[in-house]
């Protein structure tokens, strides 16, 4: 029986808007404070996209620079994901709009749709692409405009979001390299904690829905902290499990930055020092998607990801949906 091929990261890249909006300046727009909000959340800015940059614009600059620090050209692309749930249209894709935009003549495109897991799904599923043999190299993309999808006079959601995109593109590395364990879970029964109402088949667009302001995104904030806290830890204890190693042999942990309270417990719960655990939430915000590639790409920029060293990456987001993955970088 023939080896399966293994998966890995060849180049990361990321994007954010310039715009900075600090908690200084949410003062002056909601009911809030400095003190509250990064006592809470950890949160001391955001960025947020410019009237006219869509999803797909944070995401092709996040996806130039992956691809140049891979250094693949476009047209060796086999296939681009983006893991959006802002996308630029219900459709067509982003993807599509990247893929074209990119010059990527000889690639496929789909958008991924997993809340703020979704770009640990997209890394999952296409690197079982490459191990299938079916394709060489793929672009994944996780891109957020979650500013346009904010109500900016609710001081409970207005606070937590940013804008920004990260991007991987991966291809064949060394047997026993690269991903190495996923897990990917979903709990629907929590599909209302974190959704936007409406603009869908089940609830259409009307006069109705926008007076109710149901195409923002709403989120209750209590259960799905409480869920956070407890799926990040199982899903982590089980991609070890997977893969056959413990926490301590964990070199970096890459959570999706949501919440400080909710990375300082699972990395309390996984018995790692904070060392061990990137944290950029302070200058971003939650960037759903676009979360752990930013942070990968910031990392892997920083010197803090070495040969031969494993990093765990987690989401958690809406659906309710849980991933998480270990990769042992060449």
């Amino acid at each position: 029986m023939k080896e399966k091929r293994s998966a890995g990261i060849l180049g990361t890249g990321r994007y954010v808007p310039e715009r900075v909006l600090t908690n200084h300046d949410l003062e002056k727009m909601v009911d809030t404070s400095d003190e509250w909000i990064v006592t809470r959340t950890g949160i001391k800015e955001r960025r947020i996209a410019a009237p006219d940059q869509a999803s797909s614009d944070l995401g092709l600059a996040a996806a130039q620079a992956a691809l140049a620090d891979a250094n693949i050209s476009a047209e060796q692309l086999d296939l681009v994901v983006v893991a959006t749930v802002t996308p630029d249209h219900a459709f067509p894709s982003t993807a599509s709009i990247i893929q074209h935009k990119l010059g990527a003549v000889n690639a496929g495109a789909y958008d991924l749709s997993a809340g703020c897991s979704g770009f640990v799904y997209a890394l999952c599923t296409a690197a079982a692409m490459i191990q299938s043999g079916a394709m060489d190299y793929v672009l994944v993309v996780g891109a957020e405009t979650l500013s346009k999808i904010v109500d900016w006079t609710d001081r409970s959601t207005c606070v937590l979001f940013g804008d920004g995109a990260g991007a991987v593109v991966l291809g064949p590395v060394g047997s026993g390299y690269g991903l190495v364990s996923s897990v990917l879970g979903s709990d629907g029964s929590g599909a209302e904690l974190l959704c936007v109402a409406a603009g869908g088949s089940r609830r259409p667009a009307s006069p109705q829905t926008v007076e109710a302001k149901q195409h923002f995104l709403s989120m209750h904030g209590n259960e799905v902290f409480k869920f956070a806290v407890r799926i990040m830890d199982e899903a982590s204890n089980l991609v070890l499990a997977k893969a056959g190693l413990s926490s301590q042999d964990v070199d970096l942990f890459i959570p999706h930055q949501a919440n400080i309270r909710i990375i300082e417990a699972a990395a309390k719960r996984l018995g790692l020092p904070m060392e061990r655990v990137y944290v950029n939430v302070d200058a971003y915000g939650n960037t759903s998607a676009a979360s752990i590639p930013i942070a990968l790409d910031e990392a892997h920029k920083q010197g803090l990801i070495r040969g031969d060293s494993y990093t765990l990456l987690v989401g958690f987001g809406a659906g309710l949906t849980w991933a998480a993955a270990i990769l042992r970088w060449e």
